[in-house]
């Protein structure tokens, strides 16, 4: 197998393996696949790695810029390789990002929750620039792992990458949330791309006893968690092990919520009020901490937006999924209280304080102590063991 690329000696590249195996997101045994897969084989010309400190993708050109390219490709940052479903013109950014080539310390963390090894018949879904893939087929062997990528372009770019290398996954186009029965039954089923529902087509394809490993949330926010689910007869279960962020599935993205269709003139004057003692720094947690997370699978259907902060004040809105319910919580700095409007069917703010208090009475739990069980009548959230459901029943 030709594997690396000319520059596989890159020190950069050995300091990020030695990175990865210090902060246990590569284990040993993924060390060999990590030596022999070139992150950079499978990286385009033009790519937007994103900036940690100022949080944005920027353009690199490897023409133009080889040192910093590969500078890119050598750190553990993710790296946008499409934007707006390929409608994409130029070089500064799209729209909305729409593939990728993720963090190494993510896609190695996965492949441990994945617990995948030599023999077994796996699945990748979301084939993006075929790294994933590449991975598994080192470590699985030859007629082992299949790869489904909606995008007949990036499904196209894949394969040429990984017949470069010498890899040789079943390189499929279609809809990943169909599995792909062909192949099936499977071992293990790996995405990379984010879920708002686990489909049912993936545990039938998969043998009782193999594992889904997917990321997995709701429309809340972009708060997801990895899910690794023990596949039964006809259901699966199992707890969440770490937040994520991951591009959603096309056939289950969100289309944000249109202010305007929500909020008409005279609204607030009209609006229910309240107020709220929640601090500010108490219900805006950040990215990848857990309550965003608990509040989205306690208040479903339910999407929140946080507002930039101007002069002291930061307007949280809540918008209903099912219905125009909406709902605005405004924090001010220096106000022991936050005002509250809420008008619809729903009260919002309402559900989600309770939530909140939910999630601080039982000990501000983290993603690890929830789970998910799949079976024939839908989903269903759970705190610590599957009798402790999360979302309110009746």
């Amino acid at each position: 197998m030709t594997l690396n690329s000319p520059q596989e000696e890159r020190p950069s590249r050995k300091e990020l393996g030695r990175a990865l195996l210090e902060s246990q997101s590569m284990s040993s045994d993924w060390a060999p696949t990590f030596a022999a897969l070139d992150r950079a084989i499978f990286l385009p010309d033009l790519m937007w790695p994103f900036d940690m400190d100022i949080g944005q993708s920027l353009p690199v050109d490897r023409t133009a810029d080889p040192c910093t390219w590969y500078a890119a490709a050598d750190s553990n940052i993710p790296i946008v390789t499409q934007w707006d479903d390929g409608n994409h013109i130029g070089t500064q950014p799209g729209k909305v990002s729409t593939s990728s080539s993720s963090m190494p310390s993510v896609v190695y963390s996965l492949f441990q929750t994945l617990d995948v090894e030599k023999g077994m018949k796996a699945l990748d879904v979301g084939t993006g620039t075929g790294e994933t893939s590449g991975a598994l087929f080192h470590r699985c062997g030859h007629g082992r792992v299949t790869t489904i990528e909606v995008d007949l372009a990036v499904s196209r770019q894949a394969r040429e990458r990984l017949c470069t290398a010498g890899l040789y996954p079943e390189v499929v186009v279609g809809d990943g949330f169909k599995g792909y029965r062909d192949s099936a039954p499977y071992d293990r089923i790996l995405a990379t791309v984010g879920l708002r529902e686990i489909p049912g087509a993936w545990i039938e394809q998969t043998r009782p006893g193999g594992l889904i490993v997917a990321p997995w949330g709701t429309h809340f926010s972009h708060a997801d968690a990895v899910v690794r689910l023990v596949v039964g007869k006809g259901e699966a279960s199992g707890h969440f092990t770490r937040p994520v962020e991951f591009m959603k599935l096309r056939s289950q993205r969100l289309e944000r919520p249109k202010h305007d269709e929500y909020f008409a003139a005279g609204a607030m004057e009209d609006a229910g009020t309240s107020s709220t003692a929640i601090p500010e720094g108490d219900f805006l947690t950040g990215k990848y901490t857990a309550l965003p997370f608990a509040l989205g699978l306690r208040v479903r259907d339910c999407s929140r937006a946080v507002a930039d902060k101007r002069n002291g004040a930061r307007p949280v809105w809540l918008y209903g999924l099912s219905d125009r319910s909406w709902a605005c919580v405004m924090f001010r700095d220096g106000e022991k209280e936050a005002r509250v409007w809420q008008s619809g069917p729903r009260r919002l703010w309402d559900e989600t304080e309770e939530a909140y208090w939910w999630w601080v009475e039982r000990g501000r739990p983290d993603h690890t102590r929830f789970g998910l069980t799949i079976t024939q009548e839908g989903e269903t959230a759970w705190l610590d063991d599957p009798s402790q459901l999360v979302q309110p029943q009746g």
